[in-house]
């Protein structure tokens, strides 16, 4: 495709240029679409793809949905022909095994730019869809053990042929699931969003012509070379971790085992996964795209924030996944909780690194994806369904030199939290009763784990089914350098009837509730590093004012002994005992 040698100011500019029609297709979807799992939560993304289907720019918004869009364009080639895409058409999928997707809910749109005659590249964008189809609402279950249950599988089809709409196909869709207005306006801005990235591209094309290839070549191998150079200052060696799912339902409540072993020579870096579980039959299996997308986003996070999202970053990189282990699960496997597996590969990979990167590497985040779904009939005197999805944000993991972030997502999920005010006017059967953060839930150390989020939300009449899904229930998330692991969570439902609190299983399908019945969502903190009795006291101290740390886990974890003064309310340091409880170590 390249010819060239193109000056690096022209590269970065036409960089800017690919990453601004990106972004706009990107908020096109997110300010046009129906559901709040969209246009609130921005569950979506969108890239740009050279005309060979390598992709040269990705909104830097949520990893996880980035493993459709490495591969849609070269499953359509090998589907369909090159010669034979259209200018006008637009392709749609979203079965992993069959052309694109991660899990059955994330729907991946993807439309050829032509000018006359000449594919210039391709608009892709993906978002997630609160439902289509499948045993339950909102298509995802912590006890499905088929992809056949969880959903409507879309192989890679033409939902544009020359710019017409294949109107059987959107029938077909709707009518497989249970909020059809919510889908067709959800994949109405989609297709939008890439007709308009479609209108850009032609624009860069008239600006840059030929030169538009060119920069796309020389992006892509700029971060082939920055990802080597940074591969190539590290000490040859192997590098290993293991890391561990929670489980999965009653067939499978034992760990499942992420193992992960990295070779770096010269600059080379292997990614083997051997020994890694098995696939199982319940819905965290992963398809081999969404691993390149882990590792990708850990080759990134570790060797350079500021690296170019682009096909480059996986040349530079070997995986290894045997055929048929979780991570590489083969059809039929369920996968609809992927995440929560797929969230453990970066904890396994920066588990297996953090010996070579001191200053980049940190504990554990909460490295969960912790979901709450709450359907139901009856909204507003209609007899339609209501499908609230919302997944709760944890605590990121402390590094050498700062603390960590509370109430944030981490890893794979870089989704917004659902305000309450949206949540309460568009599902006025739910209550928010709480939203705070939770109290000693981050893992101590010198520099301390971030905290989880404790959630409360109240259903306001009978019949409302509730599935939460997570993980780090089980297995806290790990400390750094002597740093204490993070606080686990836990989902639990307290009953109107007595007020009764019962502890509910990490994944929950389609727990019936009663009006006023809570559902409370604790999620884990995070890991924290280094000592903790050498964390300066003066910071105890605001973690005491904040609420972050309470007096009784300041004095048996970090070593300060203190009393809130009952007229200011604020900390005060008893010096002597400090000193005393400090020095026994």
């Amino acid at each position: 495709m390249a010819g060239r040698k193109i000056d690096t100011v022209t590269v970065e500019v036409v960089r800017n240029l690919l990453m601004s029609i990106a972004e706009e297709a990107n908020a096109i979807i997110i300010k046009s679409a129906y559901s709040t799992n969209i246009k609130e939560r921005r569950d979506v993304a969108a890239a740009i793809l050279d005309p060979d289907g390598n992709m040269v720019a990705q909104v830097e918004s949520l990893a996880g949905l980035l493993g459709s869009l490495l591969t849609v364009v070269r499953n359509v080639y090998d589907k369909f022909g090159r010669e034979n895409v259209h200018p006008g058409d637009m392709f749609i999928a979203n079965d992993p095994y069959h052309g694109g997707g991660n899990h059955l809910p994330d729907i991946v749109v993807a439309a050829p730019a032509f000018s006359g005659g000449t594919l210039i590249g391709w608009i892709a964008n993906i978002a997630h869809h609160s439902d289509i189809g499948g045993k339950v609402p909102g298509s995802t279950s912590g006890d499905a053990d088929s992809v056949f249950q969880e959903g409507i599988r879309i192989p890679l089809v033409r939902i544009f042929s020359e710019g017409k709409l294949n109107e059987s196909l959107m029938d077909l869709l709707l009518d497989n699931t249970r909020v059809p207005q919510e889908r067709y306006g959800d994949l109405t801005a989609q297709m939008s969003s890439n007709r308009i990235g479609v209108e850009r591209l032609n624009e860069a094309w008239n600006k840059y012509h030929g030169v538009l290839f060119d920069c796309m070549a020389e992006l892509q191998d700029y971060s082939e070379r920055r990802v080597r150079a940074a591969v190539g200052r590290l000490p040859d060696g192997e590098y290993s971790f293991t890391d561990y799912v929670d489980g999965c339902g009653e067939k499978y409540p034992d760990p499942i085992q992420i193992v992960v072993k990295i070779t770096i020579r010269g600059d080379q870096i292997t990614f083997d996964f051997t020994g890694t579980h098995e696939q199982i039959e319940a819905p965290i299996n992963l398809p081999l795209p969404s691993l390149k997308a882990d590792v990708f986003f850990s080759i990134k996070a570790l060797m350079g924030p500021d690296i170019p999202s682009n096909e480059g970053i996986n040349r530079a990189v070997r995986i290894i996944a045997p055929e048929g282990c979780i991570l590489n699960a083969q059809e039929p496997s369920p996968i609809g909780a992927l995440i929560d597996c797929s969230q453990r590969v970066p904890d396994a990979i920066f588990g297996a690194l953090a010996p070579i990167f001191p200053e980049r590497s940190q504990a554990a985040g909460n490295g969960a994806c912790t979901t709450t779904i709450l359907t139901s009939r009856g909204v507003s005197g209609t007899d339609k369904f209501f499908i609230f999805h919302e997944v709760v944000a944890g605590g990121s993991g402390a590094s050498r030199g700062l603390d960590g972030l509370s109430g944030v997502q981490v890893n794979l999920t870089n989704t917004t939290n659902m305000p309450i005010e949206a949540t309460e006017m568009e599902f006025p059967h739910i209550l928010v009763r709480k939203y705070e953060l939770r109290r000693d839930s981050g893992g101590a150390g010198e520099t301390r784990g971030g905290l989880g989020i404790e959630r409360e939300l109240q259903v306001l009449k009978d019949n409302v089914f509730y599935t939460g899904l997570g993980d780090r229930h089980r297995f806290r998330p790990w400390g750094l350098s002597g740093g204490e692991p993070g606080d686990a969570g836990a989902f639990f439902r307290i009953k109107a009837a007595d007020k009764s609190v019962a502890k509910l299983s990490h994944k929950t399908t389609s727990l019936p509730l009663k009006k006023g019945d809570v559902i409370r969502v604790y999620t884990p903190g995070a890991g924290g590093c280094g000592n903790p009795k050498k964390r300066p006291v003066e910071k105890v101290l605001k973690d005491i004012t904040e609420n972050k740390v309470s007096i009784g886990a300041a004095r048996e974890k970090y070593g300060v002994a203190a009393k809130v003064d009952s007229v200011t309310g604020l900390p005060v340091l008893d010096e002597e005992t400090t000193a005393s409880l400090r020095s026994s170590d």
